[in-house]
């Protein structure tokens, strides 16, 4: 599969993580990472971390936005506790809506980097935010409102929220399991538009740029395309009498 990876500066600072571990024998932490970058530091840490550990965790199983550890095997049962995050719980009137934008552009409006901030999950009357411990800090002297809504934040709460993602299935059969076909059905565009996507650099499987429209995919796989949303290739089924095969995709909504 042909994927593009992040640009040298991004891989330098997870080399100087690694230096830093191996000659400090401590945990070094990055900051916030998106889900791409993620995925570069997954791959990346495979093949570069020796014989150090290496973790991603945004503070719950299904946080998006993660930190990466990299850090010696004696750290390994309580990593987790180290890392340099805060849960944030922001409380606010049931019937005033405060939405993952809202808290985020607050927060930016503080001048605040997005690499400081990890996921937003949102509720009846409450959120809750993982930030770095120092931004924490900020918040929490200098938020008393998210827009006109009045909040209270607290740094004492565990983790919480229901995390729910919700999907609209999107099923059709396709003549193989290469990328274009299942860009083609996602997108609802024919196959050589699907290619032109892929060629363009506008497709993305688990969160890493893919190139070739001949790559194959698999049950579980993530397909991003830009300008038409995040499909789960959640099943493939049977094959048609035409040599056809079924697929469902949920596209996350």
């Amino acid at each position: 599969m042909n994927v593009p990876l992040l640009n040298n500066v991004f891989f330098a600072r997870l080399a100087d993580m690694v230096s830093r571990s191996s000659r400090d024998g401590c945990a070094v932490f990055s900051p916030f990472l998106d889900e791409r970058e993620c995925a570069e530091a997954q791959q990346w840490c495979l093949h570069n971390a020796g014989g150090l550990r290496y973790m991603l965790w945004g503070g719950f199983p299904e946080a998006r936005r993660r930190m990466l550890a990299v850090y010696p095997d004696y750290c390994e049962g309580y990593i987790k506790e180290e890392y340099p995050f805060v849960c944030l719980t922001l409380s606010f009137r049931r019937e005033d809506r405060l939405t993952h934008r809202d808290i985020l552009g607050t927060f930016m409006g503080m001048q605040l980097k997005r690499n400081v901030i990890g996921d937003i999950v949102t509720g009846e009357g409450a959120a809750q935010v993982f930030v770095t411990d120092v931004a924490g800090k900020a918040i929490m002297s200098g938020v008393r409102k998210i827009g006109r809504v009045g909040v209270k934040i607290s740094d004492s709460e565990p983790f919480e929220m229901e995390v729910v993602q919700e999907f609209r299935a999107v099923g059709g059969t396709v003549a193989s399991m290469r990328l274009d076909c299942i860009v083609s059905l996602a997108a609802g565009v024919s196959r050589e538009k699907a290619s032109c996507l892929i060629r363009g650099e506008k497709v993305s499987v688990n969160h890493l740029e893919v190139t070739a429209p001949a790559s194959e995919l698999e049950s579980g796989d993530v397909i991003s395309i830009r300008g038409c949303g995040r499909f789960l290739l959640s099943d493939i089924g049977d094959t048609t009498k035409k040599g056809r095969i079924h697929v469902t995709l949920q596209k996350y909504i």
